[in-house]
């Protein structure tokens, strides 16, 4: 029997957050009879690598932060060279031009930088750094891969995206995960005691992107008008001392639960009337689509891109309206029965899966 193809996935950091989950959920549902992963991430990460990825034959190697590049490089260097691979897929945004480096370097005939962002907001030393290192975004790697047209075009360039050299790989989920399951929800009603409550949840790190503070100061006005909301802050992040400030300022000590960074954040969505993501910035937004799967209605900011559309139930609200316009689109859409369209069948995780397992062997037998 073929061993499978060992595919080198660059991850960066490990904080559950949005893109490692999406291609942990590629890895889940990929045959893994003809590819296997092995996941290279930072030493500085917030949590390891789940077990059950582990126990399917995944590899995992943590290595120097990309912060310390010389070690970075040269541990990366090491790797490659040993596991000899011929697929190296980096998922690190503009900062995939360094592992990208190397495999060129060690001349891996197929290097994938794959986009899941776009720079936004006021932060300009960030920015800065991604609109430099853009301009060698196309100098190393062999394909380009990007999670929706927008972070595609950014990156790539519109040239590249108009001429088909971007694959569009969109960031799909399992939506068996986000069936409605009443046990599940009762249970969580009990835990924090929330009667008939209405629950608003964001699932998010704590990042300027994600644009916590206005969330907080729309929640505020939101609970002199339904004195009983409840807003679930789930994961974790920089800020997060400063979003407790806030919360403290506007005496919303009550209303407010930290949930902190869990490896199962979709089981709050069963306890969610809406979830509201006000961000500055999205590549895509996973929370978007997962939210739709598990039949909770969404606010978003207009930043939120339309491909993260696939039901009923968004509503996108400018941020330049004042929070209590937010407030009234909130509690509107609320009230909506969420009802997925054909546009969700491009997010499943198995159709997806398989094709980028055909990508891999279809380009790997080249």
């Amino acid at each position: 029997m073929n061993m499978p193809i060992r595919v080198a996935h660059i991850m960066g950091k490990l904080w559950a957050g949005g893109v490692e989950m999406v291609v942990f959920n590629y890895y889940r549902a990929i045959d893994k009879r003809k590819i296997q992963f092995d996941f290279f991430y930072d030493s500085d990460s917030t949590v390891e690598p789940p077990k059950d990825l582990i126990e399917m034959g995944a590899r995992f190697y943590k290595i120097p932060p990309y912060q310390n590049i010389f070690i970075y490089l040269k541990s990366l260097s090491y790797y490659f060279k040993k596991n000899k691979y011929k697929i190296v897929h980096s998922h690190i945004n503009t900062l995939s031009v360094f592992p990208l480096f190397v495999a060129w370097y060690q001349n891996i005939p197929i290097r994938i930088a794959h986009n899941h962002s776009v720079p936004g907001g006021n932060e300009l030393i960030r920015n800065l750094l991604k609109y430099f290192l853009k301009f060698f975004a196309k100098i190393f790697p062999t394909h380009y891969f990007a999670c929706s047209e927008k972070s595609g075009r950014w990156l790539f360039g519109n040239s590249e995206f108009d001429s088909g050299n971007v694959c569009v790989l969109k960031n799909s989920i399992d939506f068996s995960k986000f069936r409605y399951d009443q046990k599940r929800r009762c249970e969580l009603i009990e835990k924090y005691d929330l009667g008939d409550k209405f629950v608003v949840c964001h699932v998010g790190r704590f990042t300027f992107a994600k644009n916590h503070k206005r969330l907080i100061e729309i929640f505020s006005k939101l609970v002199k008008k339904i004195p009983q909301a409840i807003l679930f802050l789930v994961g974790d992040g920089e800020l997060h001392k400063d979003i407790l400030d806030q919360i403290n300022k506007l005496k919303l000590n009550n209303n407010v639960i930290c949930v902190g960074q869990v490896t199962n954040p979709f089981i709050y969505y069963s306890i969610a009337n809406v979830v509201v993501l006000p961000s500055l910035f999205e590549g895509l937004s996973l929370v978007t689509i997962e939210s739709q799967a598990a039949g909770v209605p969404v606010a978003v900011s207009e930043f939120i891109p339309n491909e993260a559309i696939i039901s009923n139930g968004v509503k996108q609200i400018l941020l330049s309206d004042c929070d209590d316009v937010w407030v009234e689109e909130i509690i509107n859409i609320s009230k909506l029965v969420v009802t997925l369209d054909d546009r969700a069948n491009k997010y499943d995780v198995n159709s997806s899966s398989k094709f980028l397992a055909g990508w891999y062997l279809e380009h790997y037998k080249k």
